[in-house]
């Protein structure tokens, strides 16, 4: 019986992790595919390996908290498999939806609702964690505000990302040995961009993989069901199932959906929502990749369509300058003019920053996952007392 339990708990953390793996790869790697720098299943492949980093590493302090810390008592088999369960429902219904779902917030709502209905929950451990899901949209959108409108537009007009026609690297067979060298039309530039960019994706997937890979087995591992190396296995390949099929869909959303954003302010935003997901990981704090990257996104933008104004009047609104929404999609030859000053026209004419339906689709899923995710739990437990 105990077997029968252990393989449904196995294949609901499967379940768990290939879901994980269709949300967290489209943050990883949509915009440089989005950029088409990147094939989707390259992405896949480098997305395995290094959630397998993260969640091997920094994951463990992480699966440390989701396993011990939210609930007082040890959750027992039974209820781990149901607690994956509303997980898995949780990432499903937005992935359904194209949208990367705040998957460490799902299954600290899962596990909270378990709490509520056995009066086992940690007040003081959730209250901390709550009180980051507040904080670290604030900060990235505040990190994404001051890059946005005191250094970008520098930066953007010296460094620029684009992806030329033909292959990015040929072979030299002229030698007994072949050498690698330039593509046809490939630029110096051009390559150490799509360096960068391999660089910054790959931090990003093992920051991913550090939040989301305890996601997947926590529950497994704090029923004691499984040992924490097995389960970080079984999670990194759940994920990287994810990756190689639905995470398309996802891709497609995040590298064009979002934002018309350039490459150079996604990579921005992917360094800046990494750092703050690897660091709070560390400290053992469950938090969302997607919250981090979303709000860097809204704050890079509006750092820059707010340079025409004093920080003080864009802060109070008001002033009575026209904005520029759309800067940050502006060509990098545009002119950079002072902070204070009024934009140039093409500026004021660039696209839209970014789609803010979307945003707000984003927005509601941090509301709606960790909610249902709670009360399903809830109820379940409550209406099964023996499971918990």
């Amino acid at each position: 019986m105990v077997e029968t339990i252990l393989l449904v708990g196995v294949v609901a953390s499967i379940f768990v992790g290939f879901n994980i793996g269709g949300s967290s790869t489209g943050i990883a790697w949509g915009p440089a595919v989005g950029a088409g720098l990147l094939r989707k299943t390259t992405a896949a492949a480098l997305m395995t390996f290094f959630v397998f980093l993260g969640g091997w590493t920094v994951g463990r302090n992480v699966m440390d908290t989701l396993s011990e810390g939210i609930i007082t008592i040890d959750i027992s088999l039974g209820a781990g498999v149901a607690v994956l369960f509303f997980i898995g429902l949780g990432i499903l219904v937005a992935n359904v939806f194209g949208v990367p779902v705040p998957t460490s917030m799902t299954t600290v709502g899962a596990i909270a609702g378990l709490g509520l209905a056995t009066g086992t929950l940690n007040f003081e451990t959730i209250g901390w964690i709550v009180s980051w899901w507040i904080v670290t949209p604030i900060i990235g959108f505040w990190i994404g505000a001051t890059i946005g409108r005191y250094i970008y537009p520098e930066l953007n007009r010296r460094f620029e990302i684009k992806a030329s026609e033909g292959a990015l690297l040929t072979f030299d067979r002229s030698g007994s040995i072949p050498k690698p060298t330039l593509g046809p039309n490939t630029t110096n530039q051009e390559l150490v961009g799509t360096i960068v960019v391999f660089i910054i994706g790959c931090y990003m997937a093992f920051s991913a993989g550090a939040s989301n890979v305890p996601n997947a087995v926590a529950p497994l591992v704090s029923s004691g069901a499984l040992e924490a190396n097995p389960a970080i296995i079984v999670a990194t390949v759940a994920i990287g199932l994810g990756g190689f099929t639905i995470a398309r869909r996802t891709m497609e959303s995040v590298g064009g959906e979002l934002s018309d954003i350039p490459l150079l302010a996604a990579l921005i935003v992917m360094i800046t929502a990494s750092t703050i997901t690897t660091l709070l990981s560390w400290a053992g704090i469950p938090i969302s990749l997607v919250m981090s990257s979303v709000m860097t996104i809204v704050g890079l933008g509006w750092g820059r369509a707010t340079r025409p104004v004093t920080a003080q009047e864009a802060i109070r609104g008001e002033s009575d300058k026209e904005l520029a929404p759309g800067a940050l999609t502006a060509e990098p030859d545009a002119p950079v003019t002072p902070i204070g000053e009024e934009e140039p026209e093409e500026v004021l004419d660039a696209g839209d920053l970014f789609n803010p339906r979307a945003v707000m689709k984003y927005i509601s899923m941090w509301v709606i996952g960790p909610s249902m995710s709670t009360l399903l739990a809830y109820g379940f437990f409550v209406a099964v007392p023996f499971v918990g």
